[in-house]
């Protein structure tokens, strides 16, 4: 499929997923599913949830089409497809709590659905050379996947960060996996996954009018870990580039949850400690705390992301010179800072 029909199908994914959501919003307006604000709560007003559900429909829709097109591997497919599962058990949570051993189970379970259609964790570039982690690597690539689906989770705690996160990782993840006729689809997936999550972000931006909830934070993490992997079957370095892309999640969510579990705290319990929940805290707006993670995105994490792509000798090197700085400053920010 060429670059211009990946474009349109793009463009038709960004429609479909803006006026799906707008749908959802009133459907859930009218059924009174409010997210009410408590203690833990980033929001002030009761706002609408479960908009994901428009950005798990619309990109399923365009995967299978990708498919149908012959633009995408059916491995591929079917390994995205685990998504609907995240998102139906996020659904579930979004009405009513669901026991964290019971999600998480689900989560693992869809992981190991993904690996299995994609043949394991693929081989990794290292310096000059290519290491096979086999069934090591099955188990980490399981864990990774999970991490990174809860993680987008644990950072939808503000208006527009998780979308506007998921279109910039999921279009730049597929610029730099290269011409979108070669490979098994990824970049072309991406493309419209992309797509899906920007048509979307057009009501949750802020002031939000209507918030992801579960079903699509769950949704859009396991997609990007996925196509991380769908991308690096068959480029070596294609998971240290999408690694890198989404340094900003992964460095807040896990300096947050080392600091809170060192100090004894129960992963799981709901907080504000994550540095971007601080930020806006002290900044007063949502608006400007996902601006400035976009900022950085833009301005450091992509630029290493394509030194990544065109050195690949130092691919897994750049990895740890793009997120090492990040560190401080999440630490500097409130990363895991106990709250009063």
């Amino acid at each position: 499929m060429a670059a211009i029909e990946v474009s349109v199908l793009a463009a038709l994914a960004l429609a479909a997923s803006m006026l799906l959501t707008l749908a959802v919003r009133r459907f859930t307006l009218s059924r009174g599913l409010l997210d009410v604000p408590n203690e833990r709560s980033s929001h002030l007003v009761p706002t609408p949830r479960g908009g994901g559900v428009a950005i798990a429909l619309t990109a399923f829709a365009g995967f299978a089409l990708l498919t149908a097109l012959h633009a995408a591997d059916f491995g591929l497919f079917a390994a995205l497809a685990g998504g609907l599962g995240v998102a139906a058990i996020g659904l579930l949570d979004d009405r009513r709590a669901l026991p964290a051993a019971g999600r998480l189970a689900a989560h693992l379970a869809a992981a190991l659905w993904a690996l299995a259609w994609l043949g394991g964790l693929p081989p990794l570039r290292i310096g000059d050379q290519l290491v096979t982690l086999g069934a090591l690597g099955t188990i980490l690539g399981a864990l990774g996947i999970v991490w990174v689906l809860n993680l987008f989770n644990f950072m939808d705690g503000i208006d527009g960060l998780a979308a506007s996160e998921a279109t910039f990782i999921a279009w730049s993840g597929a610029v730099l996996a290269g011409p979108v006729s070669v490979g098994n689809g990824a970049a072309a997936a991406a493309a419209v996954f992309g797509a899906s999550c920007l048509g979307f972000l057009r009501w949750n931006w802020p002031p939000a009018r209507i918030f992801m909830g579960d079903v699509g934070s769950g949704f859009a993490g396991y997609v990007i870990a996925v196509l991380a992997l769908g991308t690096a079957r068959h480029d070596p370095i294609g998971l240290w580039t999408w690694l890198v892309l989404g340094g900003a999640f992964f460095v807040d969510a896990t300096v947050t949850l080392l600091r809170r579990l060192l100090r004894g705290e129960r992963a799981y319990e709901a907080h504000r400690s994550h540095a971007y929940q601080w930020l806006a805290r002290r900044w007063g707006s949502h608006g400007t705390v996902t601006l400035a993670v976009l900022t950085v995105n833009i301005l450091w994490l992509l630029p290493c992301a394509v030194l990544a792509n065109k050195f690949p000798r130092y691919a897994a090197m750049l990895v740890l010179i793009a997120l090492a700085p990040l560190v401080p400053l999440a630490i500097i920010a409130g990363a895991g800072r106990r709250e009063e």
